[in-house]
């Protein structure tokens, strides 16, 4: 038993270690990260019109915040894979070669959810909310909250990118057959935007433009999930 919590402190350490690296790394790019998450507002904003920042430490400390995140984000195969280093040894062969394809595609399912939001959700999101305003009105958009912004919607949509995993596993282990789940589908709808409501900030739009990925993602699960008697 010792020597399982002295590999798992020796793995969490690792870890830290890791993220420290990669933040490292990617610090002296500091400055240019912020310039690519900026892009998307900077575009939207009329010309002549550009980010604010509300307190004088803010252009300082929002490029450190957003290097410390992707160093996070970069660093979760890291994460991941270290946890399955760790439990491995206690699968069996069969419980090994099911679960890993699970991990794998989970891992990737979330990076693809992380660029959807950014390219596709967020520019959606942030054009109809600077050309439906009144023109008496001046953006003066906090590079704080954007950044919030940015990340609250980035993560909700990655999560979100599960969906289909979840559902075939669903099927898989029986909890609901396939039919009964398909039959309920107008349920997973209002559940996909209360979904959306709960895992965006709180703008109508924001919650639309992640509801209708995780129907459609729903309904991708259920295409591929396989028929199991109950």
């Amino acid at each position: 038993m010792n020597l399982h919590f002295i590999e798992l402190r020796k793995r969490i350490i690792n870890c830290f270690i890791f993220i420290i690296c990669v933040f490292l790394i990617l610090f002296s790019f500091s400055q240019e990260l912020y310039s690519l998450i900026a892009k998307p507002i900077i575009k939207q904003l009329p010309e002549g019109n550009t980010l604010i920042a509300t307190h004088v430490t803010t252009p300082f400390l929002i490029p450190l915040k957003l290097t410390f995140l992707i160093s996070i984000i970069i660093s979760i195969p890291y994460f991941i894979s270290n946890i399955w280093n760790f439990i491995s040894p206690g699968l069996y062969k069969n419980e090994k070669t099911k679960i890993l394809p699970i991990i794998i595609y989970s891992i990737i399912l979330f990076y693809i959810g992380l660029l959807f939001s950014f390219y596709i959700i967020c520019p959606l999101a942030l054009n109809f909310f600077t050309t439906c305003i009144s023109n008496s009105i001046t953006i003066m958009t906090d590079i704080s909250n954007y950044l919030d912004f940015i990340i609250s919607i980035s993560i909700a949509t990655g999560i979100s990118f599960q969906i289909p995993i979840i559902t075939i596993l669903i099927i898989k282990f029986n909890f609901i057959s396939k039919k009964d789940l398909t039959d309920k589908r107008k349920y997973v709808i209002i559940l996909a935007f209360i979904l959306g409501m709960l895992l965006t900030p709180p703008d109508v739009i924001s919650q639309i433009l992640l509801a209708i990925p995780i129907w459609i993602l729903f309904e991708i699960g259920i295409l591929l999930s396989k028929n199991e008697k109950t």
